[in-house]
Order: C-alpha cells, then sequence, then structure tokens
C-alpha cells in the first residue's frame, strides 16, 4: 500500500512538473518568424539561452511561473541556442547565454544578461505589453 502511494505521489509530482514545463511555450528562432511577429505589433522575447546554464535555467523556471500567473498576457518566445545559432547570437549582439531581448512590434524594448530577479522580468514584461496594448488604442 506505501509503494502505491509513495508511486501516485511521484506521478502527481512528474504531472505537475510537466503542466509547468509545458507553459512555457518557445519556438525556435526563425528571422521570418520574428518578421512575421514584429509586422503585427506582437511582444516578442528572444531568449539566447545554452542548456547548460543554471543562470538560463533559472530564468525559464521565472518565465514558467509568469505565464501561469499571467495566461491571458499574450507575448511569443523565440529561443536561440548560443551553441549552435552563433549568427543569431551575433546579431543580437549578445554577449553570453541567458541573454533577453525584448521587443514591441519592431522596436527594441529591453536588453538584459545574466538577470534572474522574478520581479524584474515581469515589470519588463509588463511594461512592454502595455505599450502594445497602448500603441494598438
Amino acid at each position: 500500500m506505501n509503494k502505491l502511494i509513495n508511486s501516485l505521489w511521484v506521478f502527481i509530482a512528474l504531472l505537475g512538473l510537466s503542466m509547468q514545463v509545458s507553459a512555457l511555450e518557445k519556438e525556435p528562432f526563425n528571422e521570418q518568424r520574428f518578421a512575421e511577429l514584429q509586422a503585427s505589433g506582437a511582444v516578442v522575447l528572444i531568449d539566447i539561452h545554452a542548456t547548460w546554464c543554471p543562470t538560463c535555467a533559472r530564468q525559464q523556471e521565472i518565465l514558467t511561473d509568469y505565464r501561469v500567473a499571467n495566461p491571458d498576457k499574450i507575448f511569443h518566445i523565440l529561443a536561440v541556442d548560443f551553441d549552435t545559432e552563433k549568427q543569431w547570437v551575433r546579431h543580437f549582439r549578445a554577449p553570453r547565454q541567458s541573454t533577453l531581448l525584448l521587443y514591441t512590434g519592431d522596436t527594441q524594448f529591453w536588453f538584459s544578461v545574466g538577470e534572474t530577479r522574478a520581479e524584474i522580468i515581469a515589470a519588463e514584461l509588463n511594461k512592454a505589453l502595455a505599450a502594445q496594448t497602448q500603441a494598438s488604442l
């Protein structure tokens, strides 16, 4: 009976983790997709990350938590792999992994390297989303 209960708790924990991970919807960076999103006036976060980077992992947690807490706030995340997509790392002038760039339409709204304070990331997303709303009025 204890094994069954323990297994059930593990299943519930894994289910919760998978739901949280899936809450962070990202797409691989694509120049055409980025241009389309910019032309539509969307809020776009360029996430230059590396799989081995602990700062990047913390940023992913923060972004996941933000999405879960704000399901009505629509923005797109385009992911650039720091190790394999050097042309885009150079294009966005990212000095290292854990670089975040936030765009509202075709205007760069925010640039950050290594930011892991949830309140700062949330505040910048909120400002960009508010600017997008204002621009569409």
